[in-house]
């Protein structure tokens, strides 16, 4: 498929990031800064890191660009199109969209702890699973809404005129676990719209690509002891948070990556993921000892008598 006719680079330019206040998403944010574009940092809040990075890009400048931050709850859609009404406001609209935020299957929304039993958060009523909303449903309703703002812009997006969306998948992607089913489901699903969307960028300008992380030393792990169980610090090797940000960046710049590109992120290596005939995952960083203690405590969860019931009320 033939890429986007203009080039594209960031600088100048406007990009909404959701997730910014932490990981992979802040060095994303701070990278774009650092090349001259504007971001509208989307999240709960901002960790201590990255409210400085907002503070310093804070002043109205015509030398530097701008940082703006937008409080957002990604799984509410209201709050979803107000980042982006914030970008329209304080910038004039958006040329970059990176719908970041995604959670690891936490325990208060696992499907080896269904809504109703005592662990979860998800409610037997609730029709949804808060995960999959983060990690899922935000995508995707992002990406309608970033798409809708670029077409229904006066400078409208066009071959000429490009935009870019950039997703985050993840080695997860591309394998399977009895661990962390909806986390892989997610991530399998993201490269499958990210494909499904490539037809955007010979049409209309707007290129839509995702990156695929291994394993990433940032919060989503250290500050996550449920994850932390599957690393092994004597045998397993992180990637940083930085080199993940360089290549979504060459995700959005590089006009190699046209529509619909899965690049994969490892220790010191980097690999276009095929769509076809993929030999999975190679390199450092992109996969964890395994644990079968931890297969076995999924093992003793199902063991359980009423596994899978609700809970009874007091």
């Amino acid at each position: 498929m033939a890429s986007s006719l203009a080039p594209f680079l960031v600088k100048g330019k406007t990009a909404i990031v959701t997730g910014a206040g932490s990981g992979i998403n802040l060095c994303f944010a701070s990278l774009l800064l650092s090349r001259g574009c504007n971001v509208v940092f989307a999240d709960l809040g901002l960790r201590p890191e990255a409210k400085a990075i907002t503070d310093k890009y804070s002043q109205r400048s015509t030398d530097q660009p701008r940082a703006f931050f937008q409080k957002t709850d990604v799984t509410n859609w209201a709050q979803l199109s107000r980042m982006f009404r914030a970008a329209e406001d304080e910038f004039g609209g958006t040329d970059v969209v990176c719908p970041g935020a995604g959670v690891f299957e936490p325990r208060f929304s696992n499907f080896w702890h269904p809504p109703g039993s005592p662990e979860s958060k998800d409610s037997i009523d609730g029709d949804r699973y808060a995960s999959l909303d983060i990690s899922l449903t935000h995508p995707i309703r992002t990406s309608q809404l970033a798409i809708s703002a670029f077409l229904s812009h006066q400078a409208k997006a066009s071959p000429q005129n490009p935009k870019r969306i950039v997703m985050i998948s993840s080695v997860a992607g591309q394998g399977a676990s009895p661990m962390v089913p909806l986390y892989h489901a997610a991530k399998h699903a993201i490269i499958g719209f990210t494909r499904s969307l490539a037809f955007l960028d010979e049409k209309h300008g707007i290129r839509v690509n995702a990156c695929a992380p291994g394993i990433i030393k940032t919060p989503l792990w250290t500050d996550n002891p449920d994850k932390m169980k599957y690393f092994d610090e004597a045998k397993d090797l992180w990637a940083t948070p930085e080199d993940v940000a360089e290549a979504m960046l060459t995700l959005v710049e590089d006009e190699a990556m046209v529509g619909g590109t899965i690049l994969e992120v490892g220790h010191k290596i980097t690999r276009v993921v095929p769509m076809f005939d993929n030999p999975g995952p190679k390199g450092a960083a992109l996969s964890v000892s395994p644990k079968l203690e931890l297969i076995e405590e999924v093992y003793d969860s199902l063991d359980s008598e009423g596994w899978g019931q609700p809970r009874q009320p007091c």
